[in-house]
Order: C-alpha cells, then sequence, then structure tokens
C-alpha cells in the first residue's frame, strides 16, 4: 500500500500504469480477436451443428418432464389454493385471471417469436454488406401502440365488470347474512337472522348466497376465503362486505392474510359447507340452551365437576357458553362438535383441548387466555364439560 501511494502521488498516470505493467495487461485484454484460417470455419460449424442435433433429441424428453412436473402440481393436492374455485365469486375471480393469462400468453408468443425470427432472419454472414441504417417507422409505431390499447381494452372491460359485480351487495329475504369480527388472533360469526354467535367455524349452506359484513375490534385483518370468494381487508370501526353462493359441500381451510401481530400465522378457521337441510338442523340444534348438567342426576360426575370448574375458573368470565352472548374471547356453545380449537391451530380432540387449557401461552404467545394454573384433574374435568357440549 506504501508503494501504491508513492506512484500514485508522485508519477504520471502513465508511469503509474506502467510500474505495475498494468499497461501490458490492457493492450493485451482489449486487442483484437484472433482470426482463424477460412479452412477451419466449416469443421467448426459442423461440430455446432452436430451438437444441436442431439441437443434436439433430449427436446421430447424434457417436454415430458415439465409435463410430469406440472401434472404434480396439481390444484386439489393445495387445500388453499385459488386455481380450484368453489363458489360463484371464485368462478368469476378465475375467469378473469385465466383470462387475462391467455392475453399474456398470446403476447409473449407474438413478441418472442418474431424476437427469433428476426434474430435468426437478420444474423450477421460472413462478407455480408452492412445492414441499411433507419430511424424510426411510423406506421410500425402506430401499430404497436394500437395493439397493446386494443388488449389492454379487453382485459379492462371484464375487470371492471367483475369487480361492480362483486362488489354490490347482495339484498333479499333468502340472503344468509353474517357479520364476521376479527380479533387477535381469532374470527367470530354473528348470525343476526338466527341469533346465532360462535367462533373460528363459519357454517354455510350450498345454493344459497352468504353474504359477509366484516369488520375488527383491534387491528387491520385480512379476511380470505381461497377457494370460495378471494379476500377483503377488514379495518376497525368501517364494514366491507364480501358475498359468494357455496357450489360444494365440505370443510376448507382459510386464513388472515394480513399481518395482525406475532401470532398471525395461527389466525386460521374452518368453512363448512353443508345442503340446506343440514344447516337448518345445525342452527336449530346450536340455538338451544346449554344443559346444565349439575341438575341432572345422570349426567357424568365428571362433567358435572367441569361445569363447577368453569364457573369457578373464571372461564365465564371471557366464554359464554349461550348462543347469542358474544364475550371477549370465543363463544363456547357447541364446542365440542368444532372441528378445531384455538383458531384452526389444533385438532379438536381431548388430548389438544387439555393441552390449549393448560397451557395456551405455549401454543400462542401472546392471546388474552392467560396459564390458570390447573392440575391434571381439573383440567380433564374442564375437557369432560366442554366435550359435552354439542
Amino acid at each position: 500500500m506504501a508503494r501504491l501511494r508513492r506512484y500514485h502521488w508522485r508519477r504520471s498516470p502513465a508511469q503509474f500504469l506502467d510500474a505495475f505493467g498494468l499497461d501490458n495487461y490492457i493492450s493485451a485484454r482489449f486487442a483484437a480477436p484472433p482470426t482463424f484460417p477460412a479452412d477451419r470455419a466449416i469443421p467448426l460449424m459442423s461440430h455446432l451443428s452436430v451438437s444441436g442435433r442431439r441437443l434436439l433429441r433430449w427436446i421430447p424428453v424434457l417436454t415430458l418432464g415439465c409435463l410430469v412436473f406440472l401434472a404434480a402440481c396439481a390444484s386439489e393436492q393445495y387445500p388453499q389454493t385459488t386455481l380450484l374455485p368453489r363458489a360463484d365469486t371464485a368462478r368469476d375471480q378465475d375467469h378473469l385471471f385465466r383470462l387475462t393469462l391467455w392475453y399474456a400468453v398470446g403476447v409473449f408468443v407474438l413478441v418472442e417469436g418474431a424476437l427469433l425470427i428476426a434474430i435468426w432472419k437478420f444474423r450477421s454472414r460472413p462478407n455480408a454488406p452492412e445492414p441499411v441504417q433507419t430511424h424510426g417507422n411510423t406506421t410500425l409505431e402506430i401499430v404497436w401502440t394500437i395493439i397493446p390499447a386494443f388488449i389492454l381494452a379487453m382485459i379492462a372491460v371484464p375487470t371492471v365488470r367483475t369487480i361492480f359485480k362483486t362488489a354490490a351487495k347482495p339484498m333479499g329475504a333468502d340472503v344468509l347474512q353474517v357479520e364476521v369480527i376479527g380479533h387477535q388472533w381469532w374470527w367470530e360469526f354473528r348470525y343476526p337472522q338466527l341469533g346465532i354467535t360462535t367462533a373460528s367455524q363459519l357454517m354455510i349452506p350450498v345454493g344459497r348466497t352468504v353474504n359477509l359484513e366484516m369488520t375488527t375490534v383491534d387491528v387491520l385483518h385480512a379476511f380470505w376465503l381461497p377457494q370460495f370468494a378471494g379476500k377483503r381487508d377488514v379495518f376497525p370501526n368501517r364494514y366491507n362486505n364480501l358475498w359468494f353462493k357455496a357450489e360444494v359441500t365440505g370443510s376448507f381451510p382459510a386464513q388472515c392474510v394480513e399481518f395482525c401481530g406475532i401470532q398471525h400465522g395461527r389466525m386460521a378457521y374452518r368453512i363448512v359447507s353443508v345442503d340446506g337441510p343440514a344447516f337448518d338442523a345445525w342452527a336449530a340444534n346450536f340455538n338451544t340452551p346449554p344443559k346444565d348438567f349439575v341438575a341432572d342426576s345422570t349426567a357424568n360426575p365428571l362433567v358435572k365437576q367441569g361445569q363447577g370448574l368453569f364457573a369457578a375458573k373464571a372461564c365465564s368470565g371471557c366464554h359464554s357458553m349461550y348462543p347469542a352472548l358474544p364475550l371477549i374471547g370465543p363463544n363456547l356453545h357447541h364446542v365440542g362438535s368444532r372441528q378445531y380449537v384455538a383458531a384452526g391451530t389444533l385438532q379438536n380432540t381431548d388430548e389438544n383441548l387439555a393441552k390449549w387449557i393448560q397451557h395456551p401461552q405455549a401454543w400462542k404467545k401472546g392471546v388474552l387466555m392467560p396459564d390458570l394454573g390447573l392440575t391434571d384433574e381439573e383440567v380433564h374435568a374442564l375437557v369432560a364439560y366442554l366435550r359435552a357440549n354439542q
């Protein structure tokens, strides 16, 4: 470094380069490329042609491999895929996506095809004269301005139509109204027409329009129904609506898709779609008041103990066992028949329910539910009581 500084400050640039031999390197680096005799050009081109023919033999194999790879990515294998619509709104969105995709594929094929043809047709050849130099082409510029504008118009028309269609609020007595309320970190569902409040499991009837009125009590969330109706941002003190009509029965996972805190990834829920009679039966059964097991002489003693603990351990201060009473925590009426607990984090088994009751912070750190210091016996009694509420 001392030598470098000495030459840098005391000598001219030419002397500086010559001192390190860099002038020789630059001369060799930027010298004209070596030329080959004319008799060597033909064997070289022949060698490239043989390599090209060998590469062509692998094209069918590579194509087949790509098809197998794409077949392995079937949408049925991904439960939260948007490429398998299960409702009318999702089908409209999927149609718009595929239309735009095919337009993009057509543009890609035409542009890249023209590029490859131009590269091949106007490639440099030995002893070829210099091409004619031109500047601009008015006709060509008009054409490639009109064509993209036409393509954008073909995409904009169905896009605007779909936006207005999905943004309109459905009306009518047959529309099922559901209020969706976001919490950190779980979803609450209220059915004002039915007098039902539940959590983490959205029950819907197939073939009937469902309108969701969504808001949140704390931070911003995003309500996502992957195979039914896309997503909507959910804001405090504001209602956004989203509607759809389910086409199939089943249980489908869904998720909050807006970062809302440290347990955002565990803010899930289930969409359970059933036929009309099954939904009516569920609503009628859900509207029955909770059973008083303490007053029932035939009830399991462990269930009776659990009911007493539910009141004594302050569980009832946050969780309601009545169908239409919302409190701070999720409504637990008929919690024993739900598929998941802890907002889709754990399957609703006795073992997982016991883990969640005893150590909720170990499964979802930061939730409002505290560790109550319950003994194993008390946990088993609470699990029995909650399981009996179906």
